[in-house]
């Protein structure tokens, strides 16, 4: 036995010595805004055209149980660069917050070991990373001067690829790089009929099911295609210009979202749709090709991955886990600790009394969803009288709030205080278990473990200590310093000017 012990710390040892001694890989990380997982070739999706994240998944794996953290863009965004549950961040859980100091953020890990760092797009946002002492977004340097003339006035004029390309040219070749490029589409606000002008069939549209199934819903979702298959030609602009310069299979590529579509009881929810996400990664000298992967994955994973493939220890504070070994490994899943999955939300957007928020904690398995509305007494995407504001403007809101009936009922309406979905037979979330005594004992067994992950991850809400998360600094909808200036950039506009002090009077 002892024999054998030492055979296996051996070879373990070599294989950590060849790890060390091997090339480090670039690192492309590519994120659309608003970018639902059902909606691309890889995953049978013939409406919305991918074929640029399809070739990376084919290339590479296709990850079919990937989740976010918390489904809105900052806290998402913020456990991407921290490696920490939405629940772990302070400040950073709240979309429209600050970015506190006290978390270190992976690109400036690998740029002090010597990798090449940009940004172009949407890094981390929205929010004010610039109040606690940040110079720049967390996510990087940006990148952002060259412009394009994308076909529908919703989209950005921000060229993510020619500007890729502009940070590949300044950049020092004999270090790797690691560059995040982030898309704002989908995004909202979408021309309207700009689907159908740019030729998709409303026939074509596949409609979920809380919906209703006309034309003013297949239009809305036709203008977010055209988005999406807009955000995926870039991605071929990318792969092109790595392939030209001879150092596309040198280059770890991930292509992700950071939740679910912008849609009524999707963005912003916790719902399947709304947390659940595309990812697909390719790397030619460290993936073998045409997998699909059913192990579930979190966002906080990205950061120990690129940690630990850059030859660094995974920071402290980081509760991810490496993706590496399933990276290298040639089997699909199921790893033991990988077949269950949490997700949490506090404070969104402004739009309640006291801007309180709708905390939700949830846990996923391969069978079932369970979660836990804290406060099933408020609105769940903002009070009626503010507008709804969790729920992004669009004619699928229009329909919906001026039909009222069932599919009012799914998206705005009081929420159960628990709530259990078979996510086998029941994808769409639509019909609610946890009052039906024959799944009493699986309700109670999801609550439990769902309580005992959380307290070990020091949730404070899990704790007892709930009333924290009501102090932490909130921007919510109001447009702070970092938050005007990410905004100005994305339209291809100057820099907002400081107001001038006036002597006499304080600044507000």
């Amino acid at each position: 036995m002892k024999l054998l012990l030492s055979l296996v710390a051996a070879l373990s040892f070599v294989s950590s010595l060849q790890a060390a001694d091997a090339p480090r890989p670039n690192i492309l990380f590519i994120i659309f805004d608003d970018w639902g997982w059902q909606h691309a070739g890889a995953y049978g999706c013939d409406w919305v055209k991918t074929p640029n994240f399809d070739r990376v998944a084919k290339e590479g794996v296709l990850f079919k149980n990937a989740f976010t953290s918390n489904p809105k863009c900052s806290p998402c965004r913020a456990t991407i660069l921290t490696g920490r549950n939405t629940w772990q961040l302070e400040e950073a859980v709240c979309h429209g917050g600050i970015f506190p100091p006290k978390f270190a953020v992976y690109p400036d890990m690998l740029e002090k070991s010597g990798y090449e760092v940009g940004l172009t797009g949407k890094g981390w946002g929205p929010g004010d990373f610039k109040l606690e002492g940040r110079t720049r977004n967390p996510a990087g340097p940006s990148f952002d001067t060259e412009k394009s003339n994308p076909p529908a006035s919703g989209i950005s004029k921000n060229d993510y690829s020619a500007n890729f390309a502009k940070f590949m040219e300044q950049r020092d070749a004999k270090k790797p790089f690691c560059f995040w490029m982030g898309f704002t589409e989908p995004h909202r606000a979408y021309e309207l009929n700009s689907g159908v002008r740019l030729g998709k069939k409303l026939s074509d549209v596949t409609v979920p099911g809380y919906f209703p199934d006309n034309d003013t819903i297949r239009g809305d979702l036709a203008d977010y295609s055209i988005e999406v298959e807009w955000a995926d030609s870039h991605i071929g602009k990318a792969l092109a210009l790595l392939e030209k310069q001879g150092i596309l299979d040198d280059t770890l590529v991930v292509v992700t979202s950071d939740h679910g579509m912008p849609f009524p009881r999707v963005k912003g929810q916790l719902y399947e749709d709304g947390y659940h996400l595309p990812l697909a990664m390719r790397w030619g000298k460290g993936i073998k090709p045409g997998r699909v992967v059913e192990d579930f994955i979190n966002v906080r994973d990205f950061a120990p991955t690129y940690l630990e493939l850059a030859g660094l220890p995974v920071h402290e504070q980081m509760s991810g886990k490496s993706l590496v070994n399933i990276l290298s490994s040639e089997k699909s899943g199921f790893i033991e600790d990988r077949k269950v999955m949490l997700a949490g939300k506090e404070r969104h957007d402004i739009g309640r009394p006291n801007d309180w928020g709708y905390p939700v904690r949830t846990i996923r398995t391969t069978e079932f969803f369970y979660s836990h509305n804290y406060h099933p007494e408020r609105w769940p995407a903002g009070n009626p009288e503010t507008g709804y504001r969790n729920c992004d403007a669009s004619p699928t809101k229009d329909w919906i709030l001026e039909n009222k009936g069932p599919f009012y009922d799914l998206a705005f309406a009081y929420r159960a205080e628990e709530e259990l979905y078979d996510i086998v037979k029941d994808p769409e979330c639509l019909k609610n278990l946890a009052t039906d005594p024959k799944f009493a004992a699986i309700k109670k067994e999801l609550r439990e473990k769902m309580e005992g992950i959380l307290k070990e991850e020091k949730d404070p809400r899990a704790l007892g200590n709930e009333a924290i998360f009501d102090t932490y600094k909130y921007l919510g909808g109001r447009k702070g310093k970092g938050y005007a200036e990410w905004e100005a950039a994305q339209k291809g506009q100057p820099l907002p000017e400081e107001p001038k002090k006036k002597k006499g009077k304080k600044q507000e």
